[in-house]
This record gives C-alpha cells, sequence and structure tokens, in this order.
C-alpha cells in the first residue's frame, strides 16, 4: 500500500537550473525555487520533484553525478536543499529527489578508484571486460564500452554517454565464456547496492521524503525478463520502507506490472515502452487535439491491464503533462486543447505529476544546439516564464549569460503573471481542476477507474465510497450524442457549454458527480 500522503499528492516537476535563478548567474538554484514555493503551493500543488541537484559535470544534465552527497555548488549547498525541505514541510509539502543509480560520471572518485590497476573497494564497482581489447557487443542493455587512457586491464561499460560509466549489480544470466561478468549476488554488486541505500539514508535523514528513480528497471544486466532488477529493487524498498516509513519511491521504468511488484509506489507512463502514452499528447494525431483523429485503442488496452495489476499490488500509475525528456505538450496541443487535456489528467487515477511551465502553456524551444547534453531535449528545458520583466522574471543576468536561450516571442504574452490576470487563461483552468480533485474523493489518486466510453468523446467513472463521478471529455470539434445516463451534479464542465439530450457539445469537458447511498 502506497504511503497517506502519496495517496493525496499532486506532483511539480522542477528542472532546477530552468526554475528561477536567485543569484544572477544565469542558473537556476534551489534559493530561487525556494522563493517561489508559494506559487507552487497556489497552483494546488503539495509535492515537489525536483530532477537532479548533485554535483556533477553537467556533460548529461546532471544525470552524469560527481559526486551522490554533495548538492552541485551551481544549485548552492547542502544546507541550502535541508532549507528547501523544512520550508516545503511548513506548507505540508513533500519533495522528492532525482536519483541516477544507474551510472556516475567518469569524473566521480569511484570511477577514478576503479581505473586503477591495483584492487582496491571501487575495483568492482563498475562493470569491467577482461581486457581493454574485449569490448564485448549485445550484451544486456549495455550501450557501449569505455577504452583506454586508464591503468588497469579492461573496458568499462557505458549507459548511452561515454561520460557515464554503468554501475555494477551484476548479471542476471551470465554469457557463456564471458567470466568477467558478475552474479549479482557477488561482492561487487552488492556493495553497489549497499552504497545507493547509503545514499537514501543520507538524504532522508535531512528531510527528503523519496525519490524518483532514473531508469528503474535497467540495472541488472542480461535480465530479459527484469526478474533480477525486480529482486533487486525488493530489497532496496524493503530497507527503505523500515527505516524510512513515509519515504516513497517512484520509478522511471514505464512497466508498472514490474515496477510495482518491485517495491516501488508508483511508476511513470513514458514516450518510449509499451504504454503509448504518446497517443494522448505527442504523435501526429494526439487523441486531445480538436481534429478528433487520434485512436486510444492501445493505450487503452495496456493501461487497464496495467490498471488491474496496480490495484493488486497497492501502487499507483502517474500519467504526466510531460517531463525534461519530451516535447512540450504545447508543441502539439494549443491552450485550449491543453485544457481538456489537463481535465484528462487531473481527473485520472495516480498521483499527479505537472512539468514545470505545461500549466502556463509554454512552448517547445527550437535552440539551435544541444545544451549539457540536451539534444532535441534541450527545447523543453528553457526558463521558466514568470513575467514581462528582465529575462521573463526568471534572472537578472544578461541576456547572453543565461544557460540556455529562452521562448523569446512566447514569453511577452506566455508568463505567470499574464496568466494569473487572465480569467480564462490554462493556469486558473489547471487551478481549478486541482481543487476539484481534491474536493472530491472520487477523484483521488487511489479512487477506483472504469472506461465506460472509448473514442469521441471519451468517457468514464472514478468511484469513492460515497459519490460516482463521471467523466466526460470531447476535444473535438463536432458535438456527440451518447447513450450514457447523465444525470447528476454538474460539479465541473469547460467552454460554457451544457449537456441537453444527451448531446455533448463540442471542445467540452464535464464531471458529473452521483451519490451513492450505502447501508452502513
Amino acid at each position: 500500500m502506497t504511503n497517506q500522503w502519496l495517496n493525496h499528492a499532486v506532483f511539480y516537476e522542477i528542472y532546477p537550473q530552468s526554475f528561477c535563478d536567485s543569484n544572477g548567474d544565469g542558473i537556476g538554484d534551489i534559493q530561487g525555487i525556494i522563493s517561489k514555493l508559494d506559487y507552487i503551493e497556489e497552483l494546488g500543488c503539495n509535492a515537489i520533484w525536483m530532477n537532479p541537484c548533485f554535483d556533477s559535470p553537467f556533460v548529461d544534465a546532471g544525470y552524469d553525478v560527481r559526486d551522490y552527497y554533495k548538492v552541485a555548488p551551481r544549485y548552492g549547498t547542502n544546507e541550502d536543499l535541508k532549507q528547501l525541505f523544512i520550508e516545503a514541510h511548513q506548507r505540508n509539502m513533500h519533495v522528492i529527489l532525482d536519483l541516477v543509480p544507474g551510472h556516475t560520471s567518469i569524473e566521480s572518485d569511484w570511477f577514478k578508484q576503479s581505473c586503477k590497476a591495483e584492487k582496491n573497494a571501487y575495483t568492482d564497482r563498475y562493470i569491467w571486460s577482461d581486457t581493454v581489447w574485449n569490448a564485448p557487443v549485445g550484451v544486456g542493455s549495455i550501450t557501449g564500452w569505455y577504452r583506454g587512457g586508464y591503468d588497469r586491464d579492461g573496458a568499462a561499460a557505458l549507459n548511452f554517454f561515454t561520460a557515464q560509466p554503468a554501475l555494477n549489480y551484476g548479471f542476471y544470466e551470465k554469457d557463456e565464456g564471458q567470466d568477467w561478468q558478475q552474479d549479482m549476488n557477488d561482492a561487487g554488486p552488492l556493495a553497489t547496492r549497499d552504497e545507493i541505500k547509503n545514499i537514501m539514508r543520507f538524504w532522508c535523514g535531512l528531510g527528503c521524503d523519496g525519490f524518483r528513480v532514473d531508469m528503474a528497471g535497467s540495472l541488472v544486466k542480461n535480465d530479459p525478463d527484469k526478474a533480477g532488477t525486480i529482486a533487486l529493487w525488493k530489497d532496496v524498498s524493503g530497507f527503505l520502507k523500515k527505516e524510512f516509513p513515509e519515504a516513497v519511491m517512484v520509478s522511471e521504468w514505464g512497466e508498472p506490472d514490474k515496477a510495482l511488484e518491485a517495491g516501488f509506489d508508483m511508476d511513470f507512463l513514458l514516450h518510449f515502452g509499451p504504454s503509448h502514452y504518446p497517443d494522448l499528447f505527442r504523435t501526429e494525431h494526439p487523441f486531445f487535439s480538436h481534429l478528433a483523429q487520434g485512436n486510444l485503442d492501445a493505450f487503452w488496452n495496456i493501461y487497464q491491464q496495467n490498471y488491474e495489476k496496480a490495484v493488486k499490488n497497492g501502487g499507483l500509475i502517474c500519467i504526466p503533462s510531460g517531463n525534461h525528456d519530451m516535447d512540450r505538450m504545447a508543441r502539439t496541443l494549443d491552450k485550449e486543447e491543453s485544457k481538456i487535456a489537463f481535465a484528462f489528467l487531473l481527473s485520472m487515477p495516480g498521483a499527479p505529476f505537472i512539468y514545470y511551465g505545461d500549466e502556463i502553456g509554454m512552448r517547445y524551444v527550437d535552440v539551435p544546439h544541444s545544451i549539457e547534453g540536451g539534444y532535441y531535449r534541450t527545447g523543453s528545458r528553457s526558463p521558466m516564464q514568470w513575467d514581462t520583466s528582465t529575462n521573463a522574471g526568471f534572472s537578472s543576468a544578461r541576456k547572453e549569460d543565461l544557460y540556455i536561450m529562452q521562448d523569446e516571442e512566447g514569453m511577452k504574452t506566455i508568463n505567470v503573471a499574464s496568466e494569473e490576470a487572465d480569467e480564462n487563461s490554462l493556469l486558473h483552468e489547471v487551478q481549478d481542476l486541482i481543487e476539484i480533485r481534491k474536493e472530491h474523493p472520487a477523484l483521488g489518486n487511489c479512487a477506483s477507474f472504469k472506461l465506460v466510453q472509448n473514442g469521441y468523446p471519451l468517457i468514464y467513472e472514478r468511484e469513492s465510497e460515497d459519490e460516482k463521478i463521471l467523466v466526460i471529455l470531447n476535444p473535438g470539434d463536432q458535438d456527440q450524442k451518447v447513450d450514457v445516463d447523465l444525470n447528476g451534479e454538474v460539479i465541473y464542465s469547460y467552454h460554457g457549454n451544457s449537456i441537453h439530450e444527451n448531446v455533448v457539445s463540442s471542445r467540452s469537458a464535464f464531471f458529473i458527480r452521483k451519490l451513492l447511498f450505502t447501508d452502513k
């Protein structure tokens, strides 16, 4: 069963270098986040996921960790992060950190020690082949090899980028003749696992409320059915729940059935993997486009299977508005379409996650080159647009000193101040939807879900002990007649239209509440 606070959480994802710059160096920081906690609270979010904030050379935007026990100086200090925890808790908010367990930076002291010829405590912290001349192909999820420039013999396995050597959690199935492959219960892999526990223990001890775990399903190699990886995370989650019962673990796995079995409290649906999540917002014909050419058959087929497994395992499935690795929602949906998309996101089971800026319709920025290993992702990481002042209120630095370019045109009208001044804005719609979600248990994270009608309009039921809420979403340009009982109290409507003679108007959304009377 998930932790009590997670059952009522609405998350806000913060990309720290792009949120708010407090010291004018052109890079967002922790004190900047602290200064905007009131905004996050007013939005209605009561939990924060902060992308990696640990010491890093930022070859991959902080996902190449140099020191897991130290905040990156660009963001502040460990004391600053501790202050963020305290101030968030004073507002009844929770903060989870981004944990990257699969690899480190090549600049990590762990890796430097592992590169030495002499046997030491870090020799087996990473995956090494038996000789520098041997760089095997087709091994597990290993994407390449780091070869030469160090004293020990062997090649170090990589996780995607050359600057990210893979940490060693062992092999579930060892390849014949590859004696360098270690079992996941050998001393080296177990020591790596213990160190991850130590990192969790350290930050939870300072006030952290849990972790979003990067690429959680990829740790154990040659693990086709993920049995080894599931066993590993069962061990880690068991430790965390024992020492910090209120701490949560959210996985970047994209396969909720496996993640929840492994002990995670919640798993994301992602733009990769089997979920068909992009069919909602990010295909050539997304479902929530007014053109009404989308198709959610594949999405619902997989979602309902995973939902049943989630209920069985006492966990949650998250459908995020986006994240730092995806195109912005606004690249495929305009603000009116986004309002109906948010009506969906904020009426579905699981703890909602809103990517910073999605609540005001921030756009994808066509950045001319990659910044900090972002590549195509860079365009979704532009600075938050607060107002019409210098650099949209993000930083007092000179424009040319910002670490990443802004949406020069968009920020003139797409910003928090403008959205707050417009009573019909996307921001106000999101605020209203979050408030309605909090007021009605049937819309809560753990309330039951039943798909009533796929297609246009999309109709589903959410139900708690005392009420049932019928959600009706028609993003298309055509009115739609439905054969569903629509009697009840309309607690939310978008587009100012009513339902008449079972006809759902175009570009509309409705929540209809029905009271349930049960014998006590």
